[in-house]
């Protein structure tokens, strides 16, 4: 792996250039306190701690939002909440390596498409705001809810109230703070994507602060749909050279619709990145 791009994004960030876009891989080495047990934050082992461990049929294992929707028909919308909720609401967890990295340096603006809080913690001594993705939600269009933290606690605002000198966490696929919201079942996905498409899913502030960007996709596979669609609309407006895709052993339908999208493969993970940091 050549330094020259280690370099190169490493610049990006600390000028806020290139924004931090965070999936389930950099999770990876959080364990649970209790037990040493690995969170479950890929959709594999998502689905299995949704199912009590045990593997669902074939065609629901494919995606996590696929089980999901299974799970919300049988047994409610309330399920799917107090799941998530079990699983990331209380901090069982130890911290991720990036997580402690991000709250070094605190980018202006990090998207992160897990549901856990570890982002949230890592801005907790300054003030944010929060944007958070909810889906199917009646009486509006828009699919976000905007909170400011004031150091203390979480306060719902709208968007001509947001402070545009704060740092932006953007939460598309939920979180349970301050107020469980996620998009998990594939109703959701439809939902939210297709206002996304539509413009309704991202604030105004954002939509302006996003433009020219370019971002770096850490612990994102690009093998499912469901993944690839939220990303396409949320880094819409990029630079033309939209940023870097780090990926060990891709598949060739990653390898193409990154390079489709116009990211550039980097054969290289969350670890290596914080190697070359750190020594």
């Amino acid at each position: 792996m050549s330094h020259a791009v280690f370099s190169e994004i490493l610049s990006g960030l600390y000028d806020h250039r290139v924004v931090p876009y965070l999936g389930p891989g950099v999770l990876s080495d959080v364990t649970s306190k209790l037990n040493g047990a690995p969170m479950p934050a890929d959709s594999n082992s998502l689905i299995l701690a949704m199912n009590g461990g045990k593997p669902m049929a074939p065609k629901l294992m494919y995606e996590f939002p696929r089980a999901a929707m299974n799970q919300e028909l049988k047994r409610g919308r309330t399920f799917l909440t107090q799941f998530l909720d079990k699983v990331y609401k209380d901090s069982q967890w130890t911290r991720a390596a990036v997580h402690n990295w991000l709250t070094e340096w605190k980018p202006n603006y990090v998207v992160d498409i897990n549901r856990d809080t570890q982002l949230q913690d890592s801005y907790a001594d300054e003030e944010h705001t929060l944007v958070v993705g909810v889906a199917r939600i009646i009486g509006s269009s828009y699919r976000f809810k905007i909170f400011h933290y004031d150091r203390e606690s979480y306060h719902e605002i709208d968007q001509q109230q947001v402070d545009k000198n704060l740092p932006i966490l953007f939460k598309p696929m939920g979180t349970p703070k301050p107020e469980p919201n996620y998009i998990a079942s594939d109703a959701d996905y439809v939902d939210y994507i297709t206002e996304l498409m539509g413009g309704f899913a991202i604030p105004d502030f954002l939509k302006e602060y996003r433009k020219g960007k370019k971002y770096l996709l850490l612990g994102l596979p690009l093998n499912r749909d469901s993944e690839r669609m939220v990303m396409s609309d949320i880094v819409y407006g990029a630079d033309d050279h939209k940023g870097w895709f780090f990926r060990k052993n891709p598949t060739e339908k990653e390898k193409r619709f990154a390079g489709r999208m116009g990211f550039e493969l980097v054969d290289a993970d969350c670890e290596d990145l914080l190697n070359f940091m750190y020594g």
